[in-house]
This record gives structure tokens, sequence and C-alpha cells, in this order.
């Protein structure tokens, strides 16, 4: 029954109702956020090279688009490419590639975040899915380090703890511009911002993101821990946190409140959306 909204501005002013402190696991609305630390590293170019950009219109977690795409991976929104992200980050080190991708979310959240190790422990020793997405891009060339040590930094991103008012500021931090309203640090380029917006508009709500796009009209990125993050590029990103999720893996009340603040604020990027 838990629920909580906030809208963070691009100036990282705050307005919250319901349950904004509490911690839940931030699973998939991760996803972004290490797709925009690669282009950070090396640029947009890798990331749609490297891992690709379409999106599945399938389930989040399918091994069967890895064998109807060529490219495998096919973005970093869905398992697959989320996982060839975290390989694709420069580390020497299992150590240092967790670091930096833990690390990258809490400049977003604009504090230092920790890991809900039960929820690790739980999906790490119950990974088989993911763990054969993950030594099926090996095998195909598209994973860029070792399959076992991809999976744990993947799943450890998937665990951190992570409340309403943190998944606020991180769309903030890419609706004004990919700096930080908090710290005023800088994540991403400017200039790169968009091509992130843009994944996420297309795939940032699985295999029903279409229907997310035509109702609401914002990029936006779930996960099933709960949580929702949408943005109003150049002006305030909106989260949402309710456990109760539909069958594609969304949060109900999450999306239903997110299209109706956008509705009535008239902020959809095509214009006001009037479908109820």
């Amino acid at each position: 029954d838990m629920f909580g909204v906030v809208i963070v501005t691009r100036d990282g002013e705050v307005y919250s109702a319901g349950e904004m402190d509490y911690e839940f696991s931030i699973q998939s609305v991760s996803k972004p956020f290490t797709a925009s630390l690669i282009m950070a590293e090396q640029g947009p170019k890798s990331l749609r090279e490297k891992i690709g950009v379409e999106p599945t219109g399938l389930p989040f977690n399918s091994k069967m688009a890895l064998e109807l795409y060529d490219s495998r991976s096919v973005n970093p929104l869905v398992n697959a490419g989320a996982i060839a992200a975290v390989s694709l980050v420069e580390a020497d080190s299992e150590k240092e590639r967790w670091e930096k991708v833990s690390g990258n979310i809490n400049d977003y959240a604009g504090r230092k975040l920790s890991v809900l190790e039960e929820v690790y422990t739980s999906e790490y020793e119950t990974s088989w899915s993911n763990r054969g997405i993950a030594n099926l891009l090996y095998n195909y060339g598209r994973l860029y380090s070792d399959p076992e040590e991809a999976l744990r930094v993947y799943t450890r991103q998937c665990s951190i703890g992570i409340n309403t008012k943190d998944l606020g500021m991180m769309g903030a931090t890419l609706a004004n511009e990919g700096v930080n309203p908090k710290t005023g640090k800088r994540l991403i380029e400017a200039e790169d911002v968009p091509e992130l917006l843009a994944i996420m508009a297309t795939a940032g709500f699985y295999d029903e993101s279409g229907e997310w796009m035509y109702r609401a009209g914002l990029p936006a990125k779930t996960g099933v821990g709960g949580g929702i993050v949408a943005v109003v590029p150049g002006k305030f990103a909106i989260a949402t946190f309710a456990p109760p999720l539909n069958p594609a893996g969304n949060s109900v009340k999450g999306l239903r409140a997110i299209n109706y603040i956008a509705g009535e604020l008239g902020v959809g990027l095509y214009g006001p959306n009037t479908e109820e």
C-alpha cells in the first residue's frame, strides 16, 4: 500500500507527497544511468555500436531477443544490454568496475547509497536466467568482461537501496542537461543527454513503451522494485514509488500518477496528451 511521488526541478526544488524517504531496491531504474557512464567514458557512438539502441518489443529478460537480433544485446535498458553496459565500463578489476558503477549512481542521487545485501544475495543466488544471458552475450562477442564478473556487478547495481527523492534528483540531473542540481557536478555532456532520453522514451517501459509514450509522452525508466522516474527535459523530473506491478513489470500507481501529472501540466514532449 506504500506510495510516494516527488517532483524535483532542474534548480533542485523538491515537491513531494507520501513515502519520500523509504528505501527500496533501484532495480532497472539504474540502467539508463550506467548507460550514461558509458557515454561519458566512450561517447554515444560506443553505446550504439557495442550494445545497440533499438527496443526489442519483448519482455525485459527475454533470451529470444538475443537470437532474433543480429546486435544481440539490442539496447541498454533491457537485461542483456544492461549486463553488456556494465561489462563495457573501463576497469581493470571487478572492484574498480563496481566502484565506478556505484559511484556514478551516487553522483546522480547526490548522496552515498548502499546495497541492500539481502536483495543482492537473493537475486544473485537465483540469477540463472541472467547468467544464461551473460554467457550467450560472451559467446557472441557482445560482452566485454568476464561473464560472472559482469553478472555480479550488474546484480549489485540493481540491489542498490534508493528512495523516491533520490530518483527525482537523478531524473532532475538529466532534466538539467547532465548537471546534478544539488551538487553542481556534471555527469554527462549536455549534447549527449538527448540520445539517452531517446533510449528511455523508446525502451524505458519495457514492452509497453509505446503505450507509455502514447499516454504520457515523457522519457522514463521503471524498475520491478516499484520505482519510476520520468524526465521533462529542461524543467523537472517526476519520480514515484508504489510496489504493485502490472504484467509488464511497471508500477501500476506510479504510471497512472505520472501520466496524470504530465497531462495536467501539459508537459508531454509532443504537447498535452488527452488520452485517459
